[in-house]
């Protein structure tokens, strides 16, 4: 025959679980009801009841007397073990939520990101919590790759902001805004208006690219080697501003995201889209799983939506671009 489920105990004192456990854990801090009792702002007899009914609830002496102090007990030994960080917890909630609220206007917030990212996606974001959160002293760390990674890792930065192709296991990647590949030209080039672009109207062209080690010139590459299309590399050059400055000059062709596409390329580039060939770009919040952001953290994090940085539209062939 199955045992009855043991009823929930029920604790008669006022009906109050914490005013007992406050009482016990400060007569185990201080060894005598009296101080206990003044502590407290209670009366003795107050405090003595208390304890009477702690030791009734769970059926055990918590207390002892030794000399003129008060022991715990083995069994009051575990209970105050397990009490006291309740109590104290619960003692100091108000104070403890009063700084948590202060910490939203104060304190440090560190992210990683790219030179792009910085460049381009950040400016408003940043403004943006800057005057919602004037006392936080934000520092962003300009790294690429696996520097951004190591600083996760160490947790010397709180999170950070970019795009990633292959996420490791132990980082959560959550992208929030995508970009197309765009293909820039200097205006007059033969691919400017060309009405339909196919990957290999941009053999014949040198393309300038950023170095080998990231992602852009690994999807480039991938690209034209699953489509079976010769492409010749005429520059490697680090940074989009660069590279811009480069086509405008006439150096050669880029394949680039549609991010680092300004209102001021329009008059010295023609940019044309290429997603029918290569995927989207995506750029979102990178952090280390499990941890804990702080509450700056996440009024950053709160901002990084995509109504704040709405994609740019592009104009068909022969304009420039937007």
């Amino acid at each position: 025959m199955a045992r009855p489920t043991p009823a929930a105990p029920r604790f008669s004192y006022k009906g109050s679980r914490l005013k007992p456990l406050r009482a016990f854990c400060q007569v185990a801090r201080l060894g005598s009801v009296s101080r206990a009792a003044e502590a407290l702002y209670l009366s003795q007899p107050a405090v003595t009841l208390q304890l009477q009914a702690l030791e009734r609830e769970y059926g055990v002496r918590l207390l002892e007397r030794s000399g003129r102090r008060l022991a715990l007990t083995r069994e009051g030994e575990a209970l105050y073990a397990l009490a006291r960080p309740l109590v104290e917890g619960l003692d100091g909630l108000e104070a403890a939520f009063r700084e948590r609220l202060r910490g939203l206007d104060a304190g440090e917030l560190h992210v990683a990101a790219g030179s792009s990212t910085i460049l381009y996606l950040l400016p408003r974001i940043v403004e943006a919590f800057r005057a919602a959160h004037p006392a936080v002293r934000l520092t962003l760390h300009n790294v690429t790759g696996a520097g951004g990674l190591d600083l996760l890792r160490s947790d010397a930065v709180d999170l950070a902001v970019g795009s990633m192709l292959d996420v490791p296991a132990d980082l959560d990647y959550a992208p929030v805004y995508r970009f197309d590949p765009m293909l820039i030209v200097p205006p007059g080039h033969p691919l400017a208006a060309k009405p339909e672009l196919r990957l290999e109207d941009l053999s014949p062209y040198g393309l300038i690219l950023p170095p080998q080690r990231l992602t852009t010139y690994r999807l480039v590459d991938l690209v034209f080697q699953r489509a079976h299309v010769p492409y010749t590399v005429a520059l490697e050059v680090g940074g989009w501003e660069v590279i811009k400055q480069y086509v405008a000059m006439g150096l050669g062709i880029s394949i680039v995201t549609a991010i680092c596409l300004t209102e001021a390329d329009r008059a010295r580039l023609v940019a044309r889209s290429l997603a029918r060939y290569f995927p989207p770009r995506s750029y979102g919040v990178v952090m280390r799983k499990g941890k804990y952001l702080s509450p700056q953290a996440r009024a950053f994090v709160a901002l990084i939506k995509p109504d704040l940085y709405a994609p740019r539209e592009y104009d068909e062939p022969g304009h420039s671009a937007r």
